[in-house]
Order: structure tokens, then C-alpha cells, then sequence
């Protein structure tokens, strides 16, 4: 079969022709929730592979246009051809990073938290880029993107920021990103124009779904009310309709502040919370602390995940997978699915060198 080897399709036509056993067993509806399950089971797998046999079709298709070309001596067909391959290998590369996401929280939609290093206006300038480039990124992948909280700079940039991104494996996408960035320019705030190193940490969880139940009891929870700041228009400023949750147990603190009504702001900074506390239950099951969100590393040097280079010349590079690209302006603009993908595709293969 087509691409098996990469995709494991093999292995997941065995499992429905064995599951298939099964749900013609005469006793098969004595216990309904089994094969309820088993039914979901197999729904599932049949999903999984719709998109294979699309791709082997038009593979033979692609399969059919060259012989024709051959036979006919067509240059127009040959043409069609070419770019029904290249239409094809776009899809396969889709594919297989789509392939890498085989946790189920990679489902989910993603809420990223940004926050500057020391450095004052600096990290708080290289935090604003960055959240830029993420929803740059988002935007062009057809993902929504909302603010819930944005503490703004004194001078420049921010001093935190919260992002919801919604869209299917927007968190499978994104959860590579999380950990800190490391910024090497010229400084627009320096007058005697010297080069300056600034850091910003991301982190990234899994927006979790309602049916996930995570308990949060009303004496663990301190509720503040606050005048919003920044731009939102003249009700958002003028009224305490902010909310700051501390969950008292963790530590955990979260603010929003996007919605004009102290309502909504409330149920969305409830929502991020779980989804912080769900990432914490989650973690504690875990060897590793970078699972969900990323290792927790001081934001400075020797720390970062990645170097984005302005100065003296112009370079990103990924300390991880050791990816890198001179195109600087592309990727601060939010071309980053390169860096994305190598992060996905190196992940799956320790996974796999593990297994």
C-alpha cells in the first residue's frame, strides 16, 4: 500500500479486519457497551484512513496521465502531470506530519502564554514580535486567533500576553514552540545603537474539552475585578470588568480582560485555568516536566530553544533539531511551519528510536 512504511497503514488494516471478527461474533450485543466501544473503535480507524485511499487514488490517476503521455507523446499532458505530482507530495508531506500528532490532546485547541525575560523594554519589545509571529502563523493556517489577557509595556511591547487558538491540532502544531526565544539585534532603544540579547518564554496547553471534569473548589479560588488596560475600547476601560483568578493550592494566577462583560471574562479565564491545572494532573504522570508545556528553564542564556539572529548577520536557527533559515523577515512574519514540522518529525523519531 501507498506509503505504508511512513504512515503504518498495514497495521491499521490489520486492526479492522480483526475487528471486524469481532462484531460478527454471535454474542457480540450480549454486553452493548462493548460493542458500542468496538463500533467506535472501528468508525475511528476507517477515518484514519479515508485520507489514504484518497491519496492511492489520484497516485494511480497521476499513474495513468504519464503512461498516457508517454504513448501519445503529450507535452500538455506531461504538464498536468507535473503539477498533479507536486499537488500530491504536498498532500503526502501534510500527511505526514499530521501523523506525528497521535495524542489526544493534539485535537485541541491551543492557549499560549507569553512573557518577556529581564530587560525591561528590550524582552518586553522581542515578547511583542513574538506574539505577532504567532498569530501571523495562526492566521495563515486558518486558525482563529482571540486575545484574553495583554498587559502592555510602559514604554514598548508587553508584559504578558494570553492567545486562544482555535482550530483543529492547533496545540499538536504549537506545543513545540514552548520554552524560551532568544533575540540578537541592534536595539531601537539604545542611542548609541549597540547590540542587545533579549529572551521571552512561551508555553503552550491543550484548551481541554467540557465533558473533562477538573475540580476547582471555591475556597481554593480568589476572585479579583479590575479596570482593564490598554486599547478595547471606552466600557472596557472604564469599568472593573477584568477578572484575575489565583488558584491558592497552585499558585496558578490568570487574567482576562478581551470581553467588554465581566461574565465572559470569567468563564474564559475559568476555561485557560483547567486547562493550566489539566496540563499540571497530566505532568505529574509524566518522567519528563516537557511533555505538555515545554521543560521549565530560567529565561536566560543557555536556556533557549531557539536563536533568532539579526545582528551582525541574519539567522534562526532551532538548538533542538538544528534547523535554521537566513529568510528572517519570512519567519518573524510567521512562516514558521518549517521549524514545525523538523520539531514534529524529530519528536516522532525519538518516540519511535525509544519504542
Amino acid at each position: 500500500m501507498l506509503y505504508g512504511g511512513i504512515f503504518d497503514v498495514a497495521s491499521q488494516v490489520e486492526q479492522l479486519k480483526a475487528l471486524d471478527k469481532k462484531l460478527h461474533a454471535e454474542d457480540l450485543w450480549n454486553n452493548p457497551a462493548a460493542a458500542q466501544a468496538l463500533l467506535r473503535e472501528k468508525s475511528g480507524i476507517e477515518n484514519q484512513l479515508t485520507p489514504f485511499y484518497a491519496i492511492e487514488k489520484k497516485f494511480e490517476d497521476v499513474h495513468v496521465l504519464l503512461e498516457l503521455s508517454a504513448e501519445e507523446d503529450g507535452e500538455s499532458l506531461l504538464e498536468d502531470s507535473e503539477a498533479e505530482i507536486q499537488k500530491l507530495q504536498s498532500e503526502l508531506d501534510d500527511m505526514e506530519l499530521q501523523s506525528t500528532l497521535s495524542m489526544d490532546e493534539d485535537k485541541c485547541n491551543a492557549i499560549m502564554t507569553i512573557n518577556p525575560g529581564a530587560g525591561g523594554t528590550e524582552s518586553q519589545d522581542w515578547a511583542q514580535i513574538l506574539m505577532r509571529m504567532y498569530m501571523r502563523w495562526a492566521e495563515r493556517s486558518g486558525y482563529k486567533v482571540e486575545i484574553a489577557e495583554l498587559l502592555p509595556g510602559e514604554e514598548a511591547g508587553i508584559k504578558s500576553a494570553t492567545l486562544t487558538i482555535s482550530g483543529k491540532y492547533a496545540y499538536g502544531y504549537l506545543k513545540g514552540e514552548a520554552g524560551v526565544h532568544r533575540l540578537v539585534r541592534i536595539s531601537p532603544f539604545d542611542a548609541n545603537k549597540r547590540r542587545h540579547t533579549s529572551f521571552a518564554a512561551i508555553l503552550v496547553y491543550p484548551e481541554i474539552s467540557e465533558d473533562i471534569d477538573i475540580e476547582i473548589r471555591d475556597d481554593e479560588l480568589r476572585i479579583d475585578t479590575y479596570r482593564a488596560s490598554g486599547a478595547g475600547g471606552q466600557h472596557v476601560n472604564k469599568t472593573d470588568s477584568a477578572v484575575r483568578l489565583t488558584h491558592l493550592s497552585t499558585g496558578i494566577v490568570v487574567s482576562c480582560q478581551n470581553e467588554r462583560s465581566q461574565h465572559k471574562n470569567k468563564a474564559m479565564a475559568l476555561k485557560i485555568l483547567k486547562s493550566r491545572l489539566y496540563t499540571m494532573k497530566q505532568k505529574e504522570q509524566e518522567e519528563k516536566m516537557e511533555e505538555f508545556i515545554g521543560e521549565k528553564k530560567d529565561i536566560a542564556w543557555g536556556s533557549q530553544i531557539r536563536s533568532y539572529t539579526l545582528q551582525p548577520y541574519q539567522l534562526i536557527k532551532d538548538h533542538r533539531t538544528g534547523y535554521e533559515t537566513g529568510n528572517v523577515n519570512a519567519a518573524l512574519d510567521g512562516r514558521i511551519d518549517d521549524f514545525i514540522k523538523e520539531y514534529l518529525l524529530m519528536r516522532k523519531q525519538k518516540v519511535k528510536t525509544r519504542n
